[in-house]
Parts: C-alpha cells; structure tokens; sequence
C-alpha cells in the first residue's frame, strides 16, 4: 500500500498545543468570557489562537478557536511579543485609540472638579466598568486616574504658589479639600516644601561633591531628603553645571569632607552596579517620570528589558517614546538602572551618559 504523505502543520513548533492545553483553558474563568463574546471584558485581556497567529478581543465575533488553541494575553502588546498579530476583523490594537475621546474627556472633568470624582464616578462618566476603565485610563495616559490627578493639582499648586495669597489660599484654590494631606505629600509633589517652593528652591541646601570614578567622573548631590542627583561624565566643572542648572534658587555646599564617604559607596555601586546603595533617593519628577523609574528599579542585575516592554509592563504599550523620554531624564545614574534598557534588537541606544558607560555597566552585572 503506498505511503500517504501528511500534509505539514502550519503551527510553529513554539505554539503547538500541549496535550492538557484544552482543559486549562476551558478551567481559565476568561474562556467563559470569551464563549459569551462579553464586550464589557473588552481591554480587560485578549485571547490567542494558536492555528492562525492571530489574538482578539473577548467580544471578536469570529469563528470561535478550539479551546486547546488558545491562549490569553493581558495586553495586545503581550500577544504581539508571543508572535501574534492583531485580528483585523475586532482591532484588538485599537482599543485604546477607541477610547481617547473618552479619556480627554475624563481628563477635562478630573481638571475642573472640585473635589476629584472617585474612580466609581469617573467610570460611570466614561460609560465603562470601573476596572476597564482603569485599564483604559492607564494605557492611554500612563497614569493611572488618581496619579493623573495628583499631577494635575500639583501643577495647580504649583500656579498658585507663583501668585500672591497665602500658602494655604494656594493649596485649597488648587483643589486640595486639606491642607494637611497636602503636606504630607508636599515634598513628594514639590521636591521641597511649599515655603521653599514660592521662593524658588531658596533656602533649601544642596550638598555636593564631584569624584573619580571608573566611568570618568561622578558627581553625587544630596538634599534633606536624600541622593537627588548621581551624575556621570568626563569632567567635574560641566556635572557642577548641571547641578546648578537643576537646582538654582538653592544653596549649593561642595567640598563637604564628610563627603567623602557617601561618594565612596557610590563609586563602589559604580563598580559592582548589581548592588543596592543602601541610601534613602530624593526621586523628584512628573508622575509619569516616577512610575517608569519605579518599573526601572525593579529589574533584576544581569537582565534587561527593552523599551517596547518595559512601556506594556506599565500598561502603556503605546508609550514608549514617553519611556525613552523618561528613562533619558533620569538624575540618579546606576541607583535608577536606566541603563538595562536597550533596544528591541537587543542594540543599545539612549543613555544619555554615553553608550560606552552603559555597555561596561551591562558587562560588569553580566559578569557578577
């Protein structure tokens, strides 16, 4: 009897479906959402089919996969980076560009509320549930609603604080319903305290000092609150400069000798990048600024992350010009580790202390 040849599956070996694959998607409570093609799951995840390459939303009304093809993604960029593409009959990518409207809206409505709408309220106004809508929010932002908010009445306060009145008239006209809420975030918000802030930054003291280093120079500064700066570049006088750039109502103290010991263990965080500095950071940015380098102290030594990743691993995938943007503004060299993130190629690009510094700190974590 002749052979019969068998036609070759289609399925990359790396997407075959394992044998119990069919029983732990038909137990994932998502494949019910999916089953019922539930629109309110929209944004929520998206689903995979292993047979055609293709990942949807819940509510895709294509034929449905067999269950043992399918897999579950928390985002459209999660999917892509498996190997899938978008299904052009439900535009799972384009969910967020759905809701940009939306979202301008809500942004309009938390700016001129006062007090702020809870996120119930918010989401009620969007038309979604308050989970999507946080999601949603999120994605197109790259803040959630109550870090938005937060950033808007910051950049209120910080109005205020520029026109004549008292600190307390600028903290309630800028939609603060308790002065003593606001304090307790002031520093956070401001970088200093409000007093300091009306006055430009005067009365606040920086303390500095420029060593040598095994990357060239390295100026270390810090504030009441802590390391506000860890810059690196070949020469002392143009670091100095960027200091008085960043911080020039401020009163600036170099040449500390009891400098010398704080500058040592950053010359020896330096030299072994894989270890902690064991200091308290004066993180001071937007609150888009702070979420991406909160993701970026959250690598692991040796790894690396690209900025495509790290953009959906915030729940923004769409922003990674903005993460670039953030990581390039990082004033805290090696303490924030911007420098584990590369390109999608794996290539490095966008240190802004020199892609020389940035390959030595790679290869030193790699090596220990």
């Amino acid at each position: 009897m002749p052979s019969i040849a068998m036609p070759v599956s289609r399925i990359p070996t790396s997407r075959a479906a394992t044998p119990h694959a069919a029983a732990t998607t038909l137990c994932d409570p998502r494949w019910a959402a999916v089953i019922a093609r539930d629109r309110g799951m929209d944004g929520n995840f998206v689903f995979a089919v292993r047979t055609t390459g293709v990942y949807c939303r819940p509510s895709c009304p294509s034929r449905r996969a067999r269950p043992e093809n399918v897999t579950f993604h928390a985002t459209p960029a999660h999917a892509e980076a498996a190997g899938f593409r978008a299904c052009r009959r439900c535009h799972p990518d384009q969910a967020a560009h759905a809701h940009a409207a939306t979202v301008t809206h809500i942004c309009r409505l938390i700016a001129t509320s006062d007090p702020v709408p809870s996120l119930s309220a918010l989401a009620a106004a969007a038309g979604l549930s308050p989970h999507h809508f946080h999601r949603v929010f999120k994605a197109i932002t790259g803040v959630t609603p109550k870090g938005y908010a937060e950033a808007h009445r910051a950049g209120r306060v910080r109005a205020e604080l520029t026109a004549p009145g008292s600190v307390t008239g600028a903290i309630y006209a800028a939609g603060w319903q308790s002065s003593g809420r606001f304090y307790a975030k002031s520093t956070a918000l401001l970088g200093m305290t409000p007093t300091s802030f009306r006055r430009g930054g005067a009365g606040e003291t920086i303390r500095f000092a420029a060593g040598s280093c095994s990357l060239g120079t390295v100026l270390v500064a810090t504030s009441a609150n802590g390391v506000c700066a860890i810059l690196l570049g070949d020469d002392a006088a143009t670091l100095v400069r960027d200091v008085q750039d960043r911080f020039p109502q401020a009163e600036l103290c170099g040449d500390d000798p009891a400098f010398a010991t704080l500058v040592a263990r950053v010359v020896g965080l330096i030299d072994a990048p894989g270890h902690a500095l064991g200091l308290p950071l004066d993180i001071r940015g937007t609150a888009f600024q702070q979420h991406v380098w909160q993701a970026l102290r959250a690598i692991p030594s040796g790894s690396t992350t690209t900025y495509a990743a790290l953009a959906a691993r915030l729940g923004s995938p769409r922003a990674v010009r903005a993460v670039a943007g953030a990581c390039a503004a990082n004033p805290l060299a090696v303490a924030v580790p911007c420098h584990r993130v590369v390109r999608s190629d794996g290539g490095l690009a966008g240190y802004r202390w020199g892609l020389e510094r940035k390959r030595v700190l790679l290869d030193r974590e790699a090596e220990s």
